[in-house]
């Protein structure tokens, strides 16, 4: 392993925020006329961006959604964040053996930087990657293009392919294969296959797995 700078998804990677996210979500489209259970958002939606979600939804009902609707969905995710919250289990593992390797990290999220202020802030992961923090709202395109993880290996000053992705969504792994760089799956102990298919490195079911690789 040669990786020069490893780079974070945020929400199921460091954060266990994918189920209360999408929660919220299925509520707001079912509203909206286009019913679909907390299940089926988080597997159609894993990974997605807001305001993509809002612009497909909008196309399929033929109307324009409230100018507001990505706001108070992020209002009800943000208030069960603050309550609810936790950190993937093992992250501060990974996170504490790259930082004895010595290897930079970083956060690239297809959410918004105000989502992962709280999303790192209430599980005390923000500190770790203070001045680090890349949202897609700074590149042209979201995630599955390669843009934002292009955009951190260029921030941060390394070439792609000395990158490392950690994600747990196709979208997510699909723009770092894009980016040429190396990805690692999590499933968190869910079905590999997705990932596989899309051309992870690796593909891993726990983060004290990924701790232990990169310690070896």
């Amino acid at each position: 392993m040669n990786y020069k700078l490893v780079i974070f998804d945020c929400d199921g990677v460091l954060v266990d925020s994918e189920a209360i996210g999408n929660r919220f979500i299925s509520e707001a489209l079912t509203l909206a006329g286009i019913p679909i259970s907390a299940e089926g958002a988080l597997s159609k939606f894993l990974g997605g961006k807001l305001t993509q979600i809002k612009e497909d939804a909008e196309k399929q009902l033929g109307f324009s959604l409230p100018a507001n609707w990505v706001d108070e969905i992020y209002k009800k995710q943000f208030s069960e964040f603050r309550k609810n919250l936790k950190s993937i289990s093992g992250i501060e593992d990974v996170l504490d053996v790259l930082e004895r390797i010595n290897i930079p990290v970083c956060v690239g999220s297809n959410g918004p930087l105000n989502k992962m202020e709280v999303s790192l802030g209430v599980t005390r992961l923000k500190d770790r990657f203070l001045g680090r923090i890349f949202s897609a709202d700074q590149v042209e395109r979201p995630k599955p293009a390669p843009d934002l993880y292009l955009y951190c290996a260029e921030q941060m000053g390394v070439l792609p392919q000395d990158c490392l992705v950690i994600e747990d969504s196709p979208r997510g792994a699909s723009a770092g294969v894009a980016a040429g760089m190396s990805v690692f799956g999590y499933t968190g102990g869910e079905d590999n296959s997705a990932l596989k298919n899309v051309g992870c490195t690796k593909v891993f079911d726990t983060m004290w797995e990924i701790a232990n690789f990169l310690d070896n």
